[in-house]
């Protein structure tokens, strides 16, 4: 990227080899699985039964998998890779596992796949989960709603949720592979409403916000996966700071990467000094629970910042010149501070919370699912995911999947 120190892309290559090292024999042993966690062993589950193919997170092993193909050369990546995105046919023939993580599911598989080869099948998946996730909108909130029933009696019709924000590059792809400018209205519209309701004055961010599907009037937040109502998930955060960066990239709107360095000067206004981060942000000081993963997802979306402040996407020096809130000086001295906070994320990731060792699967250690669950301090194939990615960002060898 031209501005990160020749010691810490030193360190980022061999960071980066470490991991090519475990991960060859990790593949060797986990072919033709999807996984999402280990077992007590520390060895990867496998989500792609019928039972499980609609799991949010099954589109992350196919994402690592052509990172790290990307990264190597290896063909067995590739392989991987491919085998995720036939398997994950099946769920488009489940209505109700059809959710707004479609996003999350294609784009690091088919969407990627076809960007690299053009594929016409790739191409018709990417296609169809871009329709389905388009088909989500609710026209009078404009947001896009975020689950199906749930069988357990509560209604989510109107329920949408921060994580969307990273979905929508599902929606603006189509809409540049189409020339149909409707997927992109439908993405801009709902990241419109994230920025005016999810958003808080001070830059934390609500995870699960319910609306009146009939009338789209805000009806209430949900304490959702954080500490609680009105408090700051880190995992949330993470998504906003990443996701509206992402609107920016695709969009040139300003007011998008505006709401992403809002986000981002909160989070790092609250961050420990160990740079080791919480499940929340609120949550009781006395509490030493961490998520790794929401540490991975921040570095990813803080660079991505950096990057558009200094002019690498469609940010123009006349053009922050001509704005009191993005001039040239302050581009400069906010993307060093946004990089730097990147950097030190992903090497406290690296001394205290990899396993690098080759009997154990994961890469990330210590990631929590929610604050109040079961699933603090485990392996989740997102972390691993993200880190990885960051890490490409850093020696500009990542593939632009989102």
């Amino acid at each position: 990227m031209g501005f990160i120190s020749s010691e810490d892309l030193q360190w980022v290559n061999d960071t980066l080899k470490k991991i090519e090292e475990k991960m060859v024999p990790v593949t060797e042993r986990n072919r033709n699985k999807i996984p999402y966690t280990t077992d007590e062993s520390g060895r990867f589950d496998d989500r792609s039964d019928k039972k499980e193919i609609c799991w949010w997170t099954n589109g992350f092993w196919g994402g690592e998998m052509w990172q790290l193909y990307k990264l190597t050369g290896n063909e067995m990546f590739k392989e991987e890779a491919l085998q995720v995105e036939e398997k994950l046919d099946a769920a488009f023939l489940n209505y109700n596992g059809m959710d707004h993580d479609a996003g999350f599911r294609w784009l690091p598989t088919a969407v990627i796949n076809y960007k690299l080869n053009k594929g016409e099948a790739a191409k018709n998946r990417g296609l169809l989960a871009a329709a389905s996730l388009a088909g989500r909108f609710n026209l009078n909130g404009n947001f896009i709603r975020a689950w199906n029933d749930w069988g357990d009696g509560r209604d989510t019709t109107g329920w949408a949720i921060i994580d969307c924000m990273m979905n929508l590059p599902l929606l603006y792809w189509a809409s540049d592979v189409l020339a149909d400018p409707r997927f992109k209205m439908i993405a801009m519209a709902h990241a419109d409403t994230a920025m005016k309701n999810f958003i808080r004055e001070d830059g934390s961010v609500r995870h699960i916000v319910g609306f009146d599907p009939f009338t789209g009037k805000f009806d209430k937040e949900y304490g959702g996966q954080g500490y609680g109502e009105g408090s700051s998930w880190t995992r949330g955060q993470s998504w906003a700071v990443y996701g509206f960066a992402l609107s920016y990239i695709h969009t040139g709107e300003k007011k998008y990467l505006e709401t992403a360095m809002k986000v981002a000067d909160y989070v790092l206004s609250e961050m420990p000094e160990t740079f080791l981060v919480p499940i929340d942000y609120r949550q009781p000081k006395t509490d030493d629970l961490e998520d790794s993963t929401a540490a991975a997802i921040t570095a990813g979306g803080l660079i991505e910042i950096a990057k558009s402040l200094m002019g690498a996407y469609s940010v123009k020096e006349d053009d922050a010149q001509n704005d009191n809130e993005l001039n040239i000086e302050d581009c400069k001295e906010r993307a060093d501070k946004y990089l730097a906070a990147a950097v030190r994320l992903l090497k406290a990731l690296d001394s205290h919370s990899c396993d690098y060792t080759l009997d154990r699967d994961n890469l990330l250690t210590r990631g929590s699912v929610d604050y109040h669950g079961n699933g603090h301090h485990i392996a989740i194939i997102y972390g691993d995911y993200y880190y990885i990615e960051a890490l490409m960002k850093l020696n500009e060898s990542a593939l632009n999947v989102f």
